[in-house]
């Protein structure tokens, strides 16, 4: 049986097949799913395979991801700032903060589901999802940021936990007590938390689920107690004495009450009595801190790689935390509001604990959820840490991380790594000055996390089917735009250097290409919009003004190329560039298709050397097919090549110029030589693949096609590095004159015309522009008493069509003396644009090109059309031979296009 059409057995299919339905998800997330097995009996087959150990996946919904997310929001925002908001913003601005807060996590938390039912997810929580729909250069450059913003997070939560601390055992009260308010306490309190949160950490993810539950269930309880203390001294009044700045102000708890409630409807912005400044806040401010009580929604996608079943885990987790924790938070405020006095809300932020039944409630629900919070985010910290290092987003900078993970998925390194970053943050020592970074790095993430998702949306790739379907485009939109205007409405110069911080990790990384493969929502947003514009880009609305180079390349061989290659990447002009190889051969007689593997090859060559062209190799049986079959299907739509250029067909043997060629170093790094596999050169004295009749063939049949013909000649000796290293100025030299006809001196043709611009094309960049000169040569006779006349059209015509260039008059006598027609081989025409010449004739205008290409960079010959008789085939080669003989690098051109106008 033929091997390409025999049936695989299962264990054949080793790229990415999974062992049974369980393992499926653990494939290679860069190989296709090509193999799923549905029955366990043909399991013993390959069950030699060995399974790789991974982390251990056990935690639930409810535990991994509910219990997380409202913990994280469930703390210091809860218990330490609740009143701080309602005494600042009143009851009116506090809902609308807390609506506004939620309407952004909403819109995210949709696209969080969205993203999570796409795919199997593994560890590293929202860094996985952003990354593998962004890419690595602007995945890895998230990721940082929400490990930072994890880092941020843990360290505020452990200062709340210490203030909270602080507040219940001040040395006013207990005069042999262990705690005051001063620099080294709150270190020492702050830095005992932080350690304990990290022995937590290292024993691993169940540990803090199970201590999840204790602390899950300390704060339901304390939340509980609160509104039991509203109801039960629902009209009881208590009366607080509060110190502030070295004086006591008098406050008062009035239990339910509508005057307090209708003096707390509307704002009233003070100070903050913590800081020494007696700066008002305003409701940004305010604002900045509120939403670190939402921002709890990332805490379950932390832990994706230790759930049982993220895909739905995710999604239904944390939309059941945001329903609960916003009807916590709304009710409450209502609560605060009816009952506390202003300036009770105003100088004391643990306020509920001190109305509470029971303070030790609230103080061990502080302790509880601020807790809890200091170890999710250090967790969520150290799995994104451990992810980007599996990833070597960073290279080796990371790399110790990848070797401290223990056998049970555990990331020690990561872990400890987090925990003196935290440390760190800890001398900050100020909760509301934290706050605000918190805000800006988490809106970042919902930033990122909604644009990946709107652009998976707007690709439209048929894989993107996500089981969540409550999104679309315009939540997404909503969510990026919300995150993106808080942030600079919070604080401008936080959000302009975060961005400028994000711009220089993304060209980093795009820098240093790390060497990953996700697939990139960049290349499917690209093809959804290159598709539509193609369908819309119409050759029949082509017009002249517009017309820029579209060109296709025919290589032979890539290694004795490469100069031709980079010339013909700066003659293109911003049009298309396609570089095209026949590889001679049936696909019959092949296995598989021969030409896939060179391909990728010829794709790095592309890359090595920095030019914008795509790849088309053709397999046919002759050279002359498959240049056809190039001609006519190179390009898509109304991008398609309209010139085609060839390499020159003589007998000078192969010299392999790419092992003298590295790659461009677009910003810093050393050159690198090309080293993928390439086909090997022709033997000098080997046979040739193409026969000199087949040759002409493929350009007469390029010319039938009503394509634009160039020939390149000499181009081994271009040395572009050279042009400005040298004083002298160097020239490009355009010959327009038509050297089988050379009446054609008295005007310019098409083909003279097509010549020009090609030249001036090539001016136009500016490496060339920089060195070099453009000169045309106007060859008329001596004794020509329109020389002058003719001398000055061409001036005009020059300033017409825009075109800056030196006209060097040239005495054509002498040349014109030797091209007698006469008999075939004499200057006998033989058909309507080709006749024989002598060789003399060629000679001597060959001799006046070099005679004036002493400093000439490049030069362009006038280059007639072939005969069409293939008799006379060998002789035209033979000609062009002669004209280009030992000149510097040669393009002959032949166009047929119409290509500059002088009207606007």
């Amino acid at each position: 049986m033929d091997e390409m059409t025999r049936p695989r057995r299962p264990s054949e299919l080793t790229d990415c097949m999974a062992a049974d339905p369980a393992s499926a998800e653990t494939n290679n997330e860069n190989s296709p799913l090509i193999y799923y097995q549905l029955s366990t009996a043909i399991s013993a087959e390959f069950s030699h395979r060995p399974i790789e150990p991974g982390p251990v996946r056990g935690l639930s919904t409810f535990m991994g991801v509910v219990v997380p997310c409202m913990l994280s929001m469930f703390s210091v925002i809860l218990f330490l700032r609740m009143g701080y908001v309602v005494g600042q913003c009143g009851l009116i601005l506090t809902i609308v903060m807390f609506v506004l807060a939620y309407f952004i996590v909403a819109m995210t938390v949709l696209s969080i589901c969205a993203i999570s039912t796409n795919g199997a997810i593994e560890g590293g929580g929202a860094y996985f999802m952003i990354s593998r729909t962004l890419g690595p250069e602007f995945g890895g450059s998230i990721g940082l940021m929400f490990f930072l913003a994890n880092i941020f997070s843990s360290g505020l939560y452990v200062i709340g936990l210490k203030e909270a601390l602080v507040s219940t055992f001040p040395r006013s009260e207990y005069p042999h007590g262990f705690l005051e308010s001063n620099t080294y306490i709150d270190m020492a309190c702050s830095t005992g938390i932080l350690f304990f949160c990290l022995i937590v950490c290292l024993i691993g993810a169940k540990m803090f689920a199970r201590t999840s539950v204790f602390i899950f269930f300390i704060v339901i309880v304390s939340a509980t107690s609160i509104y039991l203390s509203f109801i039960v001294n629902y009209h009881g009044m208590e009366h607080f004495d509060l110190f502030v700045h070295n004086e006591t102000v008098q406050a008062w708890y009035t239990g339910f009450n509508l005057t307090t409630l209708k003096g707390n409807i509307l704002e009233h912005y003070t100070s903050d009595y913590t800081q020494a400044s007696s700066v008002k806040l305003d409701f940004l401010t305010v604002f900045a801190v509120i939403f670190n009580g939402c921002t709890g929604i990332m805490a379950g996608a932390n832990m994706s790689g230790e759930l049982k079943n993220p895909g739905r885990s995710i999604p239904v987790g944390t939309i059941a935390a945001c329903v609960i924790t916003f009807f916590v938070y709304i009710t409450l405020s209502v609560f605060i509001a009816a009952t506390c006095e202003r300036k009770l809300l105003w100088y004391d932020y643990s306020v509920l604990q001190h109305i509470n039944l029971s303070s030790w409630i609230v103080v061990g629900g502080i302790v509880a959820a601020t807790l809890s919070a200091a170890l999710s985010c250090l967790i969520g910290a150290s799995r994104v840490l451990t992810q980007l290092a599996k990833d070597e987003i960073f290279g080796i900078l990371l790399r110790p991380v990848v070797k401290g993970i223990s056998q049970w998925g555990n990331p020690y390194a990561a872990v400890i790594i987090s925990w003196f970053l935290v440390q760190m943050v800890l001398f900050m020592n100020a909760l509301n000055t934290i706050a605000p970074i918190v805000t800006q790095l988490f809106l970042f993430a919902y930033s990122a996390t909604n644009m990946a998702c709107l652009a998976l949306e707007l690709a439209s790739a048929p894989n993107f089917r996500p089981s969540f379907k409550y999104f679309s485009w315009h939540t997404c939109v909503l969510g990026l735009l919300g995150s993106l205007t808080m942030m600079f409405l919070i604080n401008p110069i936080y959000a302009a250097a975060g961005i400028a911080v994000l711009i220089l990790l993304v060209f980093i990384l795009y820098v240093r290409s790390p060497p990953v493969n996700w697939g990139f929502i960049s290349q499917a947003m690209i093809y959804h919009q290159v598709r539509k514009y193609l369908l819309l880009l119409d050759r029949r609305k082509n017009h002249v003004k517009f017309w820029r180079p579209q060109i296709l390349l025919l290589v032979s061989n890539p290694r004795c190329s490469a100069p031709l290659i980079d010339f013909v990447n700066d003659i293109k002009k911003s049009g298309l560039y396609v570089i095209g190889n026949v590889k001679v051969g049936s696909l019959a007689a092949c296995v598989r298709d021969p030409i896939s593997d060179e391909t990728v090859v010829w794709i790095d060559l592309i890359d090595h050397l920095k030019v914008k062209a795509f790849v088309e190799i053709v397999l046919c049986e002759t050279v002359r097919a498959g240049a056809e079959n190039l001609v006519r299907t190179a390009g898509l739509g109304g991008m398609k090549p309209t010139t085609v250029i060839v390499g020159f067909y003589d007998n000078t043997p192969p010299e392999d110029c790419l092992a003298n060629v590295r790659s461009r170093v677009r910003f810093f790094g050393s050159p690198q030589p090309f080293m993928s596999p390439l086909p090997n050169m022709r033997p000098s004295t080997g046979e040739k693949q193409l026969s000199a009749e087949e040759y002409v063939h493929i350009i007469n049949d390029t010319l039938k096609m009503n394509k634009d013909v160039c020939l390149a000649r000499h181009f081994l000796k271009l040395d572009k590095q050279g042009l400005g290293e040298g004083k002298q100025t160097r020239y490009i030299d355009v010959w327009p004159v038509n050297f089988l006809q050379p009446s054609t001196s008295s005007y310019l043709d098409t083909s003279g015309l097509f010549l020009l611009q090609m030249a001036c094309v090539l001016h136009m960049v500016p490496v060339w522009r920089k060195s070099t000169k453009l000169r045309i040569f106007l060859c008329v006779d001596a004794d020509d008493s329109h020389a002058a006349h003719k001398e000055s059209n061409m001036k005009d015509l020059l300033k017409q069509i825009r075109i800056k260039a030196k006209v060097v008059r040239l005495d054509w006598s002498q040349v014109c003396a030797f091209f007698h027609p006469g008999s075939v081989g004499t200057g006998a025409a033989v058909s309507d644009h080709w006749v024989d010449t002598p060789d003399a004739y060629l000679s001597c205008y060959n001799y006046h090109i070099k005679e004036y290409s002493t400093d000439t960079a490049v030069v362009f010959i006038n280059m007639p059309a072939p005969p069409k008789d293939e008799a006379y085939f060998s002789r035209y080669l033979t000609q062009l031979d002669i004209v280009s003989s030992d000149l510097p690098p040669t393009m002959l051109v032949c166009g047929v296009s119409a290509v500059t106008c002088v009207n606007l």
